[in-house]
Order: structure tokens, then sequence, then C-alpha cells
């Protein structure tokens, strides 16, 4: 790579450019005027605007940049990339202001600098991983952002928990981590190369150890498995998200997990599909039965999530195993191994984002006023907040998938995907697990309205800030469960490339 099509390249990754600029100015900003820590939001804010603004610009574009080989680059700037690129910005946008109103981030003040920094570090190996068709970049920008959320996890450090999630998720972090790290070093031994379309136009002409080849693949898939937080690979989550600051469980619960599913998606695609058939279903190169192993990753992982979830009280925890419930519904979609699944997938995350986010935001709220997440400190809690109590169940309603929420228009998209692709069984399994995870949510529901409390408690208000962020959150769904063509339009524009 000479150095003029290195500064050619440059123009293709402004918005991943402006991140960095915005975390440098962060950094810099900190430690010049380090008595207005205040302004630091919103510097964050403005950056995370600015970097939408390039992320939209470049839709349209279909370019592999950075290039190893005279064909192949490590980052691909498309449609597919862009689309999730816009979800991680709008979970940022949401959680910087989240955190403007959270009292256990603002209780740390002066460490504001080190937060939107490390917040920071993140979106840039967000954008990195959705971009990436190199299995170097791919583990680089999968680190990047770990090494982020390990600190953010830990953040708030007056309770043991908040210390205790954060060495957890290292801990499970570095496993992961390592076991994927080995998985590549075997791919790149087999085929002498780390780039995803030269590793794929050699499997096509070349004959590879079955069981080596299979091993390597699953110790790959061990790495986007643990950013999902698909099982087994989800023990780190329930403890992280409970301990964590609650704006970092919600970013943790979208943001990391809509990064992840991209590049999940594009390794397989472009690594281990021939060719698509007239019906958008993909035809994979018989090296690894990829469609049997998302299956069963996606029935454990979905029911292990909400048969967990019965049994908590906590309700970080409780919407910690639904995060996990969640995930497994979405590896249906790529299961089906079509265009049309991933669509589904797609929709998903923009409503999943939506109703996640609402839900932590609610739980961040009763939490600053009652200081309790226990679902039992949540009795009567509907008649003393009654305007909250409305959107909660408008969050947990969609988190369930019942119409008329733009929850019950992504299940839908996925059962359509799964019924076309003739996979009737597995579509039964995951409407059963819908059916369970009703108890869990209204659970929370019947505790805030149906329980009687020995003395009534007087109304507790709601800022007029927080109020606002609710109605923002529950609108679309709300809109999106009755008008839901534009977004469907919009991952469909968005799925038309995939590198290739």
């Amino acid at each position: 790579m000479n150095i003029n099509n290195f500064i050619s390249d440059l123009a293709f990754i402004k918005p991943e450019l402006v991140i960095s600029a915005t975390l440098v100015i962060i950094v810099l900003f900190d430690l010049i005027f380090s008595s207005k820590k205040k302004l630091l939001p919103y510097i964050s804010l403005i950056g995370i605007v600015v970097a939408g603004y390039f992320v939209i610009n470049q839709f349209g574009t279909a370019v592999t940049t950075f290039k190893t080989s005279l064909k192949y680059g490590m980052v691909v700037v498309d449609n597919f990339s862009s689309y999730f690129k816009i979800v991680v910005l709008l979970a940022s946008f949401i959680v910087v202001i989240f955190s403007m109103l959270s009292s256990e981030v603002n209780s740390n003040e002066e460490r504001h600098g080190e937060y939107y920094t490390l917040l920071f570090g993140m979106i840039l190996g967000m954008f990195l991983m959705s971009s990436a068709s190199d299995l170097i970049l791919i583990y680089l920008s999968i680190e990047l952002l770990s090494l982020s959320s390990y600190v953010l996890a830990g953040f708030v450090k007056n309770t043991i928990r908040n210390s205790e999630a954060s060495l957890k998720y290292v801990i499970y972090g570095g496993v992961s981590s390592g076991i994927m790290l080995f998985g590549i070093s075997l791919v790149y031994g087999l085929t002498g190369s780390t780039n995803l379309y030269e590793i794929n136009t050699l499997i096509q002409v070349q004959n590879f150890p079955y069981i080596t080849f299979l091993i390597a693949g699953l110790f790959i898939l061990v790495g986007f498995g643990f950013k999902i937080s698909a099982a087994p690979f989800h023990f780190w989550t329930p403890d992280v998200y409970e301990g964590a600051p609650i704006p970092i469980t919600a970013y943790l619960s979208v943001a990391s997990k809509a990064a992840g599913f991209a590049v999940l998606i594009r390794f397989i695609k472009i690594t281990f599909v021939g060719s698509t058939d007239s019906s958008g279903y993909w035809i994979l190169l018989n090296i690894i039965d990829w469609k049997s192993i998302i299956v069963l990753l996606s029935i454990l992982t979905m029911t292990l999530g909400n048969f967990a979830a019965l049994w908590q009280d906590n309700l970080k925890r409780m919407l910690a195993y639904s995060s996990i419930a969640h995930a497994g519904y979405m590896l249906l979609g790529l299961a089906v191994m079509s265009n049309a699944g991933i669509n589904a997938i797609m929709v998903y995350f923009i409503v999943y984002a939506l109703m996640n986010l609402g839900a932590f935001f609610v739980v961040m709220v009763i939490s600053n006023k009652i200081g309790s997440e226990n679902i039992d400190d949540y009795r009567g809690l509907g008649r003393r907040m009654p305007f909250l109590g409305i959107i909660f169940a408008i969050f947990l309603v969609s988190l369930v998938g019942l119409p008329p929420t733009a929850g019950f228009i992504a299940k839908v998209m996925l059962f359509i995907a799964l019924i076309d692709a003739r996979m009737v069984a597995v579509a039964v399994i995951a409407l059963l697990n819908t059916v369970v995870s009703l108890y869990y949510y209204i659970r929370v529901l019947k505790n805030m309205y149906l329980v009687d409390v020995e003395k009534e408690k007087p109304i507790i208000p709601i800022k007029l800030a927080n109020g606002i962020v609710m109605i923002l959150l529950a609108a679309p769904i709300l809109i999106f469960g009755i008008y839901f063509s534009p977004i469907i339009d919009f991952a469909k524009n968005s799925i038309t490339i995939l590198g290739f």
C-alpha cells in the first residue's frame, strides 16, 4: 500500500476519523478546562451528530479500502456497515443523554473526562467491527471495544458489585479473546491469509482439513458469541449488567450487541457463502455447516435467557437475561441464511434499540427515586408514578412482541423469514419462548399495578427532562407498530451490498 492510496482511502473512513478526533478533543478539554466538565457530554453529542452526518453520506458507497492485495481491502464501506453504524450512533446519543441524567454517573463528576473518552473508544471499536473484512482488524476492533467497556463497567467504585462486574468482564473477555485469537491463527495457518475475501476464494479452489477448519471456525465464533451474549458464552452478562452503571448496561445491551451481529454476519457471508440464489438464499460452501450451528446456538440462547429470567428479582439482572433471549431471536434470522433473514435482524435491531434503551432508562429513573432495582420494591409504583408506569408498560409489551407495538412487527418479520425457509419447528420453539417471556415482563407490571401495598404513598413527580426522553423513546415504538414500512424499506436498502 503506497502513501497516495492510503491518503485517498482516508476519505472513506470520515466517520471513524470524526469519532477519533472527538475522543482527542474530550481528553484535551478535560485536561485544559478541568472545572468545566459539564460541557463534556455536549461535546460528545456534537461529535456523534457530525459522525452521523458522514455515515449518512456514505449510503450508496460500495468499496473495500486499505488494500493488502490488488483486489481486497481490510475495511468495507457499504450500506450494511452504514446501517449498523447508525444503530450504534443512535444508541450512543441516547446513552450520553442517559448519562447526563444518571445519579450514578453524576456522583463521579471528577472522572467524566475518562467516562466520555472511554465511551468514544467503544464507538470507534464498534465502527471498525461493522466495516472490518480482515480477521486481524476484527480482532483489534473487538479488543478496542472490550478494553473500553471493561473500565466503564466498573466506573462507579462506591459499591462492591461495580468492581466485581468489571473484574468478571475482564476475565471472561480475556478467555474468549484468547480462544478467538487461536482460531484466527489456525485459519491463517491453513490458508496463509487473514482477509475474508481471500479465504473465501481459497476455500473454493483448495481442499482443507475439515476438522481443523471446523475447530478454527468455532473458536472464532466464541469471540463473536461473547460480544452478542449468546449461550454458552453469556456467563458474564447478568453480573456485568447488574453491577455496571445503568447507562453502560443499556449501552452494552444494544450497541455492543449490534456491532457483534454486524461482524458475525459479515464473517459468515463473505467467508463461507459461494453465491446467492434467485430467492435470496445463501449457498454455503461445503466446509462448515453454519446453518445447523446457528440454529442450535439460537435455540439454546433464547431458551436459557427466558427461563433464567423467570427467577430474577433484580430488574437489571432480569433485563440482562431478556437481552440474552433477544440475541437468540436475532440469531434465528442469521440461521435462515437468506437476505430476508438479515433484513429481519436489521429491523429487529432498530426496534430493540428503542425498547431496550427505554426500559433501562425507566429503571434508572426509578432507581434514582427509590434507590432500588428489586422488582418487589415496585409494588404500587404504577399509582405513585402513573406516567412512568404507562411508558414502562409500552416498553415491556414491545419487548414481549405484542401488538400494536413495533416489537410485534420485528418478531413477525423473523417468523415470516423462518416459515418461508420451511423452518417451522424452529419457529414454534421461538413462539413458545415468547410465551415464556410474557410471564416475567408482566410480573413487573403486576407488581406496579395489581399488588396492594400496606400504606399508600404519595405520587412521585418525574422531572421534565426525564419525561421528554421517555416520550421520545416510546413514541416511535407505537408509531412503527402501526406504520412500519419506513424501517423495513431502510433495512432492505441496506442489505443490497454486503461487500461483494
